[in-house]
């Protein structure tokens, strides 16, 4: 797991308030050369600390309006087996494995109620799923966010 130096933490920043800077741009910005953000990206690339593009994609832009989270309690033996099933369900764009009472948390988003419910029941016909339990996202109050983490 890498460690962000103060550097490093200073490029994702500028990156984070202008997503579309090129090198150059935050060089000219932070008072670095361009060789040194240049190398510092690849190396903040190959170390995964950026996640994929689709995560900045909008799936109510893209034709899924709703969207719900279901918790969802599995026999663990067949855990691995389970999760293999739900990632061939495309509206599922998120699961967790939990600790406490729920073993899963499973953001799903789709068209409308009825299409929960299919999405629902393919879930449930899992094998190994248990039961699971559907609370709909009203809104996200506080999107996902590292800005203030990375600005400390």
């Amino acid at each position: 797991m890498p460690t962000l130096d103060s550097t490093d933490r200073r490029i994702l920043v500028a990156l984070i308030e202008d997503p579309r800077a090129t090198n150059v741009t935050l060089a000219d910005r932070l008072g670095l050369s361009r060789n040194t953000v240049q190398s510092r990206m690849a190396a903040l690339d190959r170390s995964g600390v950026f996640l994929s593009f689709d995560r900045r994609i909008s799936a109510r832009v893209a034709g899924y309006p709703l969207a719900a989270f279901m918790t969802v309690h599995v026999q663990q033996q067949k855990l691995a087996a389970i999760v293999e099933q739900l990632a061939t369900i495309p509206e599922i764009v998120q699961a967790h494995g939990l600790s406490g009472p729920s073993d899963l948390l499973v953001r799903v988003v789709c068209t409308d109620a009825e299409d929960l419910f299919r999405i629902t029941g393919a879930i449930q016909s899992c094998d190994g799923v248990e039961r699971a339990e559907t609370s709909l996202d009203m809104g996200e109050l506080i999107p996902y966010r590292l800005h203030p983490l990375l600005a400390r």
